[in-house]
């Protein structure tokens, strides 16, 4: 019962909402407190003559997993997603940190879902320097052993590499299912 090919994970006000908003018709509510978003927002992308759907997931919090901030409804829609989108606010101060939060919520859920294919991005990094940028991407891989790819939701840099990163995955996901004879739900790659 997936809800969208892809669903947007973060701590609150990683850029979740403005990515989605950027990218497709949505009009999620933003603003600069925590769970702005209380329901999953759906939009669609369309991008190198591709369509893919998006859903924005609200904020997960440290102990989601235990009901915190409504978590366990919110994981209930990660489930619901083919693929995931981690994003990292890049001026959190502690991206590392927020990193293994949403991990370890994700493992604590259970299940299959912190297995689930994502992409993992450093967002919001157009209000960082060159040298910042490479440096918390380095510190991010160095730290949990996962490739980490850098845009901006705002400006629009580097985001159509992630659409085309996580239309990667989605073609792999299925590609798998079809060599273990899953059915599918229907994609047009």
């Amino acid at each position: 019962k997936t809800i969208a090919d892809i669903g947007i994970i973060g701590l609150p006000n990683a850029g979740k909402s403005s990515l989605l908003a950027a990218i497709t018709n949505a009009n999620p509510k933003i603003a600069n407190y925590r769970f702005t978003t209380l329901n999953p927002n759906l939009g669609v992308a369309s991008y190198d003559d591709k369509e893919i759907t998006i859903a924005d997931i609200p904020g997960l919090v440290e102990g989601a997993h235990e009901g915190v901030g409504l978590g366990v409804r919110f994981l209930g829609h990660v489930e619901r997603c083919a693929v995931l989108l981690h994003l990292i606010d890049g001026t959190s101060g502690d991206p590392v940190g927020d990193y293994k939060t949403i991990i370890g919520e994700l493992e604590a859920y259970g299940g299959e879902l912190a297995n689930k294919a994502r992409v993992t991005v450093l967002n919001k990094i157009d209000a960082l320097d060159a040298e910042e940028r490479e440096f918390l991407k380095d510190e991010v891989e160095a730290a949990t052993g996962t490739s980490i790819m850098l845009m901006s939701g705002v400006t629009g840099e580097g985001v159509t590499d992630v659409l085309r990163a996580l239309r990667a995955k989605i073609i792999e996901m299925r590609a798998a299912e079809a060599a273990l004879g899953m059915e599918a739900e229907p994609w047009q790659p």
